[in-house]
């Protein structure tokens, strides 16, 4: 029986006052169950993982704009582990035991608080190799999650084995972190670093073989997955314009207005690009399949938060000096377009015929070759035409995919 002590002021429709339980029994929610969509609560969550992503993507950006490629992206790659891997098993976490009562509401708030911590510590991971605040930030969201799988294990008991895995093997591998800050950056602690982050990543594959599969919702993991990479492309959004406000009051007008619409068109297109088919996600998956669709939108999120700081240097290009010749500078938008297209094209591989995969194929090509010609188009005009070529792979996959397929009426 859950016992009610929070007090939520909103009339219910009887016009007695509603009350929020402080416990309610943390059985698993349906897999089935109709009309799950995120909680609000989820969307703070994410809202405030989005704080980070912008921390770490505007350090790339800066990084990128003096010339330190290889620095900028090693430390972005490792930030944005930190940011997308608490994010990821929260998510999953919530899908299968959310009970949205008072207990579950604090606990999260203290991932939430974690996630703030690494924000922090992102400038100091940049531009001092100096992970210390990071890796608190990280124990901890990690640790935040500890008390929710106790709590799964105790109250539902079919879940039992697979929640104490999980809140044993966070825990041990936590220790394993905060130790590692005494080897601080030697070789012997970036190799640390690598291990643990590959134990980090086992974890579920181990943890779900131990009993029954934790009971998460297949329409709402497809829908929080989608909103991060709505707020992810938002933030990109959001990158952009600040750099091109600098730019607008050094008087560029028509290069800034070029790589403005060039920087939408390109937003426009991944967003259609990525929600035009549904993910083939379920409970009929495999557990191999299932991680390897989740783990893949690492990719996803990281190359649309580098595809901002990348617009965000070629807006920079057009007012001041960078770092990087025109080549480089178009880089910084076409790879992270490509790999946002072979790894969406991957996702969805399941739900797209093979007629599907050339075009996508050319437009990685022509985007390839329009960064490999700003030396002689301009840099502006080499982004627009990223933003148009990606725009025409949109109109030509929905030209193909609406056509039925040969022997099928």
């Amino acid at each position: 029986m859950a016992i009610e002590l929070e007090v939520d002021e909103r009339p219910s429709p009887t016009g007695q006052i509603a009350r929020r339980p402080w416990h309610v029994p943390m059985t698993g929610r349906d897999p089935t169950e109709a009309h799950r969509a995120s909680t609000p609560l989820e969307l703070l969550f994410d809202l405030c993982f989005v704080v980070a992503v912008a921390q770490a993507a505007d350090a790339l950006h800066d990084d990128l704009a003096h010339g330190s490629v290889v620095h900028g992206l090693v430390a972005f790659l490792v930030v944005f582990f930190a940011i997308w891997w608490p994010w990821m098993n929260f998510t999953w976490f919530a899908s299968a035991y959310d009970t949205d009562d008072v207990q579950y509401r604090l606990l999260t708030f203290v991932q939430i608080a974690g996630v703030l911590v690494v924000a922090a510590g992102v400038p100091a991971a940049f531009d001092d190799s100096d992970f210390r605040i990071m890796v608190a930030g990280y124990v901890i969201m990690r640790i935040g999650l500890v008390p929710q799988w106790l709590r799964a294990a105790r109250e539902d008991p079919p879940g039992r084995p697979v929640a104490l895995r999980y809140a044993t093997a966070i825990t041990l591998i936590q220790i394993g972190w905060i130790l590692r800050l005494a080897l601080g950056n030697s070789e012997i602690g970036y190799i640390a670093f690598l291990v643990l982050g590959g134990l980090d990543l086992i974890v579920p594959w181990w943890a779900e073989r131990a009993g029954r599969e934790t009971p998460w919702h297949p329409g709402h993991i497809i829908e929080r997955y989608g909103l991060f990479t709505i707020i992810v492309l938002g933030e990109c959004v959001l990158a952009t314009s600040t750099a091109m406000q600098a730019a607008l009051q050094a008087g560029a007008v028509w290069p800034l207005l070029t790589v403005g619409i060039g920087g939408l068109l390109l937003v426009f297109a991944l967003w259609w690009a990525y929600f035009k088919h549904r993910p083939d996600v379920g409970h009929h998956r495999s557990l191999e399949a299932m991680i390897a669709w989740g783990y893949g939108h690492y990719a996803i999120f990281a190359s649309v938060a580098a595809l901002g700081a990348g617009l965000g240097v070629a807006a920079n290009s057009i007012h001041q000096p960078i770092d990087l010749g025109p080549t480089a500078a178009a880089l910084t938008v076409a790879v992270p377009v490509v790999i946002f297209l072979v790894a969406d094209a991957a996702l969805h591989l399941r739900t797209r015929t093979l007629i599907a995969i050339w075009p996508i194929v050319v437009t990685i090509g022509l985007v390839l070759v329009a960064a490999l010609l700003a030396p002689w188009i301009g840099l502006p005009l080499a982004i627009l035409a990223m933003g148009l070529v990606a725009c025409c792979l949109v109109a030509t996959l929905i030209v193909l995919l609406a056509r039925p397929e040969p022997g099928v009426s």
